[in-house]
C-alpha cells in the first residue's frame, strides 16, 4: 500500500462523510447536485447547525454578566477560542474572532497604520485575493506608506521570487501573503516569505482563507504575526477568526470603545460578537477531527484535538490530490480547455481553473448547473490574477474538491465540460 493510499484510508470514507450534509440530497433538473463550489463556501454537516442551534435555544445572550445564559456564553466562547487555537496551533488568547477574514484585514491594516509614518513600505502580491491587498492599499491614502507589489508568473500561476526579493528592504514594514490562491489553487513558499520578512524585522500577515480548509496551519511553524481564516470555507458558517501574537494583541493600538476589554484577546475584537457563528465555527474544527477512523464526534481537547486534526487532514489531502489529478487530466483530454495554475504534481489545493474556448466562464458555469454540477465563474475577488492572464471581464471557471466530493462527480464535471466544448 502506497503512503498516499495508506495516508487516505485513515479518514472515514467518503460515503460516511457524506451522510453528515443534507445539502448532498438536493436534485436539480433531475440530477444530484455537485458542489464543486467550496472555495467560495462549502457546504455545512449537520453536527456544526446544531451547535448553533443549540446556542440560540438554550443560551443566548450577551458575555460577562452574573446570570445563568451570560456565564453560558462566555464559557461557549472560551472553549470555542480552544478549538480554533488547536486549529492554528495558537494559544486561546491569540484567538480574535470578527465577521470574517476581509473585515479583520481591515481592523489590523488600521491599526499598523497608526504607528507608521510616510514612506515605510509594504509587500503584497498579484496572487492574492483583494482582501489582502486593499487593506494594505488603504493605507497609501491614509498615511503615505508606499505598497510594492510582487509579480506573479502567469505560466506557473506562482510568485516571481527574485521580484520579491527584489522589494524586501529596511523600509519594509509589513509582508502581507497568501498561503494559497483561491483563483488557481497555488501553495505559497511561506517558510520563505517569512524569512524575508524575519530579515528586516517586518510582520508577517498570512491570509490562510483558502489554505485552511486543506491544509493544517501551524502559526508556530510559520512563525507569522498575524493569520486569518473562514470557518464557512472549512464546513462552518460565516465567521472569521484570526491568530495574532500575544505581544502585538498587548501593545498594538486596536481601535476599541473606552469602555470595552483592554486585556488579550477581546482588545482586538468590536462590538459584540456573532457568537452563534463562533460556536458553530468550532464545531466545524471539532468535525474535521473526528473525520479520522475511530474516533469520537465529541467535542475534544488541546494535544487530542490538533492530533486528530493532522491525521484528517493528511488524509483529505490524500484524497484531494488524487481527485485533483482525475480532473486535471481529464478536463485536459478536452479539445479547447485550458487549464491554469500549478499542476496536479506540484504545490497545490484541489482547487482547478480552466476556461472552455468560445464559450464564456458565466454560461460554462450555467449549462453545467443544468447537469446538477455547480461550479463558480469570475474572478472571485482576485481580480489582478485574471487580469494578468488576459481574461477580463468573464474570468476563470473554478471547479474546487471537497471533503464530501466523490469520483463520480469529477466524472460527471469532465464529462459536462466535454460537451459543453463539443456543442461550440
Amino acid at each position: 500500500m502506497s503512503e498516499t493510499v495508506r495516508a487516505a484510508a485513515a479518514a472515514a470514507s467518503t460515503e460516511e462523510i457524506r451522510s453528515h450534509f443534507p445539502a448532498l440530497e438536493r436534485v436539480h433538473e433531475g440530477f444530484p447536485v455537485a458542489y464543486f463550489d467550496g472555495p467560495g463556501g462549502t457546504q455545512v454537516p449537520r453536527a456544526v447547525v446544531e451547535a448553533m442551534a443549540d446556542y440560540l435555544y438554550r443560551h443566548n445572550a450577551n458575555t460577562h454578566w452574573a446570570y445563568p445564559t451570560s456565564a453560558e456564553t462566555d464559557e461557549l466562547l472560551e472553549r470555542s477560542r480552544g478549538a480554533l487555537a488547536d486549529f492554528l496551533n495558537a494559544a486561546p488568547d491569540e484567538i480574535v474572532f470578527g465577521a470574517n477574514a476581509t473585515t479583520l484585514a481591515f481592523h489590523v491594516s488600521r491599526t499598523l497604520g497608526r504607528t507608521f509614518e510616510a514612506g515605510d513600505e509594504i509587500i503584497v502580491t498579484e496572487l492574492d485575493h483583494h482582501a489582502n491587498v486593499a487593506p494594505w492599499r488603504a493605507l497609501e491614502r491614509e498615511c503615505g506608506v508606499r505598497v510594492h507589489v510582487v509579480r506573479m508568473k502567469t505560466e506557473t500561476g506562482a510568485l516571481d521570487w527574485d521580484d520579491f526579493e527584489s522589494k524586501v528592504n529596511a523600509k519594509t514594514k509589513v509582508v502581507a501573503v497568501g498561503a494559497a490562491s483561491n483563483a488557481l489553487g497555488t501553495l505559497t513558499d511561506l517558510a520563505r516569505a517569512g524569512r524575508l520578512a524575519e530579515s528586516v524585522c517586518a510582520y508577517m500577515f498570512v491570509d490562510a482563507v483558502h489554505y485552511a480548509p486543506h491544509r493544517l496551519a501551524d502559526v508556530r511553524a510559520l512563525r507569522c504575526d498575524f493569520l486569518v481564516c473562514s470557518a464557512y470555507k472549512f464546513y462552518g458558517p460565516h465567521a472569521g477568526a484570526m491568530f495574532c501574537r500575544r505581544e502585538l494583541l498587548e501593545s498594538l493600538p486596536f481601535p476599541k470603545l473606552q469602555p470595552a476589554p483592554d486585556y488579550a484577546p477581546e482588545v482586538a475584537e468590536t462590538g459584540t460578537q456573532n457568537h452563534e457563528g463562533i460556536v458553530g465555527s468550532a464545531a466545524a474544527v471539532d468535525f474535521l477531527a473526528s473525520l479520522t477512523r475511530g474516533t469520537p464526534t465529541a467535542p475534544l481537547e488541546s494535544s487530542a484535538r490538533r492530533e486528530r486534526l493532522r491525521r484528517a487532514f493528511d488524509a483529505l489531502h490524500a484524497r484531494g490530490a488524487e481527485l485533483t489529478r482525475l480532473m486535471w487530466e481529464g478536463l485536459s483530454g478536452v479539445g479547447g480547455v485550458r487549464l491554469y495554475g500549478p499542476g496536479p504534481g506540484e504545490p497545490r489545493t484541489p482547487t482547478v481553473a480552466f476556461t472552455v474556448e468560445g464559450v464564456a466562464s458565466t454560461e460554462v458555469a450555467r449549462r453545467l448547473a443544468s447537469r446538477g454540477v455547480f461550479v463558480s465563474h469570475g474572478d472571485f475577488y482576485a481580480a489582478t490574477v485574471v487580469e494578468r492572464l488576459g481574461l477580463l471581464p468573464e474570468g476563470l471557471v473554478r471547479a474546487g474538491c471537497a471533503c464530501y466530493t466523490t469520483r463520480e462527480e469529477v466524472e460527471r464535471l469532465v464529462g459536462g465540460v466535454g460537451e459543453i466544448a463539443r456543442a461550440i
